[in-house]
């Protein structure tokens, strides 16, 4: 790729990785006004990415699952871009039983990140990396330890925890039906900063 067209691809001179495009985007609390335009954007991912695998019945309450914590969306010129929440682990996640055993500490000392996405015409700019440090601070300030579970297949998201410095704890199958396994990577964030 020549130095014009690495430039407009939005890659820096020297080499590496994008360069993000424009201003990041503001980040505030999820309301409860906002999954309507949450679920809109997700839809988007979905027919983009395939993520999540399978389309929920009602997008608005896969959002706001039982054990949520806390959600953050990410906006640009008053629409919502992006999504995070934070959870208490549930038992169908595998990455908190497996920071539980290396760690030494219960899993309830863990939160799990999920429901983490950005639109597919406002990426570029930091948003995932924005949502998840937010979603790792607030986990931190609960004194939970934030790990997560991503399909195998999503290479992205993957590389993205890894660019962050989140480490892989295995990667497990999971049944998600009676004739359905899937692979999923478990991360943990990095320590917090002492």
């Amino acid at each position: 790729m020549t130095g014009d067209a690495r430039a407009r691809a939005g890659f820096p001179m020297t080499g590496g990785a994008p360069r993000a495009r424009g201003r990041p985007p503001g980040l505030r609390r999820r309301e409860p006004a906002d999954l309507d335009a949450c679920a809109a954007v997700l839809a988007d991912v979905h027919a983009h990415d395939g993520y999540p695998l399978d389309w929920p019945d009602r997008p608005a309450r896969w959002l706001a699952p039982p054990a949520l914590l806390d959600a953050w969306v990410a906006h640009r010129e008053g629409r919502v871009t992006g999504h995070v929440g934070l959870s208490r682990s549930a038992a169908a996640d595998a990455a908190p039983a497996l920071w539980s055993r290396r760690a030494g500490v219960p899993a309830e000392r863990t939160a799990v990140i999920s429901r983490l996405f950005v639109s597919p015409a406002d990426r570029g700019r930091g948003t995932g990396a924005l949502l998840l440090e937010r979603a790792v601070r607030e986990a931190h300030g609960r004194a939970l330890h934030p790990v997560l579970d991503v399909l195998a297949s999503d290479t992205a998201a993957a590389a993205l925890y890894e660019r962050l410095g989140w480490s892989r704890l295995a990667t497990v199958q999971q049944r998600w039906g009676p004739d359905r396994t899937v692979s999923v990577h478990c991360y943990a964030a990095p320590p917090p900063p002492a």
